[in-house]
């Protein structure tokens, strides 16, 4: 099979799972809290991290970690999975799944406006009707269509959401600086994150859960949201021809997502979040998008 062949694969397969993620998220919730799936979830993902790096071959990589790389995994597991994901599964016990999965989209406008003072980057004309559009559909959402009064279905759910975005767009931006094999720092990171996970849930919940069907939707999540779709994603990158034909993918999750949704967590899909992913996803497109005959800074 061909190289670009083999590379759709692997990312429509990332995709199909990613878009199964925020049905997980709401029927995991259903029988935990925020917590205690994010402790279990952290369990599982960082054994399946170890898993794919010992059948690589890697774990000698961890072994070769020094000191200071260790420390930037105690401060990159704070930010995710332990920040990151209990803010994420917070939105997502305040909003139903369909308001939280289209928001938490929004962390690459996120990534561009943090860009500008962290990177040194400039945001030109499009950049800023990107960030316009994509806000827009952020508006249309959390309102239900009505804009008129500007009511928040729940603006505590809305305010996690969206800030949810900002730790992971953070994260992503210090990853930049990150020399080490990604599969190794991701479990790296994740061997911290879970321990802070494992206190905070101590501290303000129970790691002790009983309801098998809880644990089961834990470990998905754990295995397929934030494990092995890592792995499958990189591996579609590096066999692509373009990463542009394989990220232009992502664009088909977060509508298949609203599809699960609806069949397998029960909601009504609402006009106003359809309209108003659809701006989010404009936006997103608006902002990769690079005239003909010009170079993407």
């Amino acid at each position: 099979m061909h190289r670009q062949k083999i590379a759709y694969c692997y990312g429509l397969a990332t995709v199909l799972l990613w878009s199964t993620v925020a049905s997980a998220f709401k029927i995991s919730l259903r029988h935990l809290d925020h917590l205690q799936l994010l402790f279990l979830a952290s369990l599982f993902s960082t054994a399946t991290l170890l898993s794919l790096l010992a059948a690589s071959g890697g774990l000698g990589t961890l072994q070769a970690f020094t000191w200071r790389q260790w420390m930037t995994s105690a401060l990159y597991g704070a930010m995710n999975p332990f920040l990151y994901y209990v803010i994420l599964f917070k939105a997502y016990a305040l909003l139903p799944a369909q308001e939280a999965q289209p928001l938490n989209y929004t962390w690459a406008v996120t990534l561009a406006l943090l860009s500008v003072p962290l990177l040194g980057q400039r945001l030109g004309l499009k950049d800023f009707a990107a960030i316009l559009v994509s806000y827009a559909g952020v508006l249309v959402i959390s309102t239900h269509g009505r804009l008129d009064g500007l009511a928040f279905s729940n603006p505590q759910g809305v305010a996690l959401a969206l800030g949810s975005t900002v730790i992971w767009a953070l994260y992503w931006i210090l990853n930049t600086r990150d020399t080490r094999p990604p599969v190794a720092g991701l479990a790296a990171n994740f061997l911290f994150g879970t321990c802070y996970v494992t206190i905070a849930t101590i501290a303000f919940s129970t790691p002790v859960v009983t309801d098998i069907r809880g644990i089961a939707a834990a470990a998905y999540v754990g295995v397929f949201e934030m494990g092995v779709t890592f792995v499958l994603w990189l591996k579609a990158l590096k066999l692509s021809d373009s990463t542009a034909k394989i990220g232009n993918l992502i664009f088909i999750s977060p509508f298949l997502s609203l599809v699960f949704i609806h069949f397998l967590v029960g909601e009504d899909i609402l006009p106003s979040t359809i309209s108003g992913l659809g701006f989010i996803m404009a936006g997103i497109a608006l902002s990769q998008w690079t005239p003909k005959g010009t170079r993407k800074r």
